[in-house]
């Protein structure tokens, strides 16, 4: 071919397209890692991947020109040369910042694709001009115009496909196609350009500028623009691989290691010591705040509370954050002694008061606690046994610890059988209600049930709902089991009323678990539709805790089943958390005082709180109910103090469907 005077081969063409393609996707790898990121850690993928792709370009230029054989002398006038190189890289960072925006408008992609090409064509202009020969180039005019839109075109369909692989580091045929566009853009703006000029030899006039000979400013340039464009694409993969690895190995939010630096770190420096020490860390009623105040609030509470647990521990050994408000603390020199000052540290510092956007937060939390090589000699057997002894920390209060024993692994191999167990046990028939009553101490009268669930075991008896529920509610196998209890109840009372054997509401304890679904309405008036039963014979009995767990939600379904006709109860109240000031926001009948008040109710304080619960109800048109009620003298007390419905052992204990029917007629008034 000969152009511009210029004799060269179609394989420096085709190397030029290689090598232009070649720099296109190095800078794109770059720019996958711009959208994964934000802030400073954005714009310096972004200002990489401009570097590359526009000291790229600049170079693929100069190898072309470096590759002619002009028949005279050649020189480069440096200035020129760095400004056209500055040109590429500067479209190249604008036209990648815009491609890597959030939301990928076809707008947008438009104005990246024309930013691109117009600064692909301006290096190449600003490039030839920084040719100083004994000629004049004349371009024509209608074929430069078609090698800037060759320019534009190929580079917006190159930015186009970045919506293909915009998140995406690795390899890609999207990737590859687009690097591909973006060489073609530069060598068909460069060779059709050169094919479209002419050179005037003898018209070249003007005062002799400060020159450079073709082999060194071309060879010096490009090579040390080459290095530079490696230099940015191989630190650029360490720094990703760097990054990723303390990805693999850090929790983003907390910044503390993960599960997968503590395989690391127990693999690598735990063991060794005479004796080391695993805790288990976990915050109690940690779910309350964060649906209460929001996750954000939550993830604030985790931040300061993780940076609380690395200042108390300190170079004496490492925290991990294991997720949601778990921790775990590896002390590799620690005795026994050292471990239990340690756990009370921990929770001294945990329960201090959070400042926390305006509130004023306050959480404690439950440890269990492992020793090497005492409970394991590998993290494994450790893990299991600190997190057993979490576990009765937790049962036995919260805010506590519990060093580990056999005592307890007994226990958790219990709790693993029963909930193998209860999850056969509904459709094996092994559960059965009874019934305890609910009355009226000036009437001397039955005025309602509570229906409560025991659970028949084949091997093991009557297994207490202590020990079972609180596995049926992690497990979420509360859901069905009420679904069922709920029929059975309906059902039952259903009997009663066509036998005239009773004609009083019955009440069934509700699970928080019940309210997450939205879904209870529905399954309330599916019994009550079922049975035939009247809505204003069944009770449901919330706790404190329930109440004010979402309460905006809460409140709207409590106040549907109300509008149904169905009752409800606040149980155990005074025993929980709520506020006073939403209490009559909540749409119940009947204030359940629990027993707790009442096993103590010669106390003066306890009289007192008591005696308010009662103003209270009364102040609010509610019924009010005593749970726990044994004696004479307890019974005196609440009537003196204005309560009159009563519930415990000394009217009755609870009793299967089978012994309640004569309980009826030997109490009938």
């Amino acid at each position: 071919m000969d152009q511009m005077g210029i004799q060269y081969s179609i394989w420096i063409v085709l190397l030029s397209f290689a090598l232009a393609a070649s720099a296109a996707y190095s800078a794109l790898n770059l720019i996958s890692q711009a959208s994964r990121s934000a802030g400073n850690v954005r714009r310096l993928w972004l200002l990489s991947g401009a570097c590359v792709l526009g000291s790229g370009i600049w170079a693929i230029h100069f190898v072309g020109l470096m590759a002619s054989r002009l028949p005279f002398e050649v020189r480069y006038q440096g200035g020129m040369a760095v400004l056209s190189l500055l040109i590429s890289m500067l479209a190249s960072y604008m036209s990648l910042w815009i491609a890597t925006m959030p939301r990928q408008r076809t707008g947008r992609l438009f104005l990246s694709g024309m930013i691109l090409g117009s600064g692909i064509s301006a290096m190449h202009y600003v490039g030839m001009s920084s040719m100083k020969m004994w000629a004049r180039i004349h371009y024509e005019m209608p074929f430069q115009g078609l090698a800037v839109v060759v320019a534009c075109l190929a580079s917006y369909t190159g930015v186009l496909l970045f919506r293909r692989f915009k998140d995406y580091p690795g390899f890609s045929r999207w990737k590859l196609y687009s690097s591909l566009f973006i060489g073609i853009a530069v060598t068909g703006m460069h060779y059709i350009s050169l094919r479209a000029s002419h050179l005037d030899v003898n018209s070249w006039l003007g005062a002799r500028p400060v020159l450079v000979q073709t082999n060194v400013i071309l060879l010096t340039g490009v090579s040390l623009v080459t290095l530079f464009m490696l230099a940015v694409s191989g630190g650029a993969v360490l720094l990703d691989r760097h990054g990723l690895e303390r990805m693999a190995y850090h929790d983003p939010l907390t910044e503390l290691p993960n599960r997968h630096g503590l395989e690391r770190y127990f693999k690598n420096e735990f063991f060794g010591g005479p004796s080391g020490a695993v805790f288990f860390v976990d915050l109690d009623r940690f779910k309350s705040i964060n649906d209460t105040l929001g996750h954000d609030i939550g993830d604030m509470l985790l931040q300061e509370v993780a940076e609380r647990l690395r200042r108390v521990i300190g170079t004496k050994g490492r925290v991990f954050r294991l997720g949601g408000d778990e921790f775990l603390i590896a002390l590799p020199v620690c005795t026994m002694e050292d471990a239990r000052e340690e756990a009370q540290h921990i929770l001294g510092e945990v329960k201090k008061s959070y400042s926390i956007e305006g509130n004023e937060l306050y959480v404690t939390a439950s440890v269990g606690i492992s020793m090497t090589p005492v409970h394991g000699i590998d993290r494994s057997a450790l893990m299991k046994a600190a997190d057993t002894a979490l576990y009765t920390s937790k049962d036995s209060g919260k805010n506590k610890f519990s060093v580990f024993d056999q005592e307890m692994n007994r226990n958790q191999l219990r709790r693993m059988s029963l909930e193998k167990d209860l999850r056969k046990a509904l459709a094996r028939s092994e559960f059965m209600v009874v019934y305890q009553p609910k009355w009226d101490s000036l009437m001397n009268v039955t005025v309602g049930l509570e229906a409560l669930l025991r659970w028949r075991h084949p091997e093991h008896g009557i297994i207490s709902p202590a020990e079972f529920i609180p596995i049926a509610e992690e497990t979420g196998l509360i859901v069905p089991i009420t679904y069922w209890m709920l029929h059975d109840v309906c059902s039952q009372n259903m009997l009663w009323h066509k036998a005239e054997v009773a004609n009083v509401a019955v009440s069934i304890n509700m699970s928080a678990r019940m309210f997450e679904g939205g879904s209870l309405y529905d399954v309330v008036e599916e019994a009550l539709v079922r049975s035939g039963l009247e809505p204003h014979f069944l009770e449901l009995e919330i706790t404190e805790s329930i109440a004010m767990n979402n309460m905006e939600e809460t409140v709207a379904q409590l106040s549907k089943l109300r509008n149904l006709g169905v009752r409800v109860s606040l149980d155990d109240f005074g025993t929980g958390f709520s506020s006073l000031g939403n209490l009559d926001e909540i749409p119940v009948n009947t204030l359940k005082i629990d027993q707790v008040f009442i096993r103590k109710s010669k106390m003066h304080s306890k009289k007192a709180i008591i005696s308010n619960i009662i103003a209270i109800a009364s102040n609010l048109n509610m019924e009010v109910v005593a749970e726990g009620v044994e004696t004479p003298e307890q019974i005196e007390l609440l009537q003196s103090l204005g309560c009159r419905v009563m519930q415990g052992f000394y009217y009755g204990r609870p009793m299967p469907v089978s012994e309640l029917g004569q309980w009826f007629i030997e109490n009938t008034a």
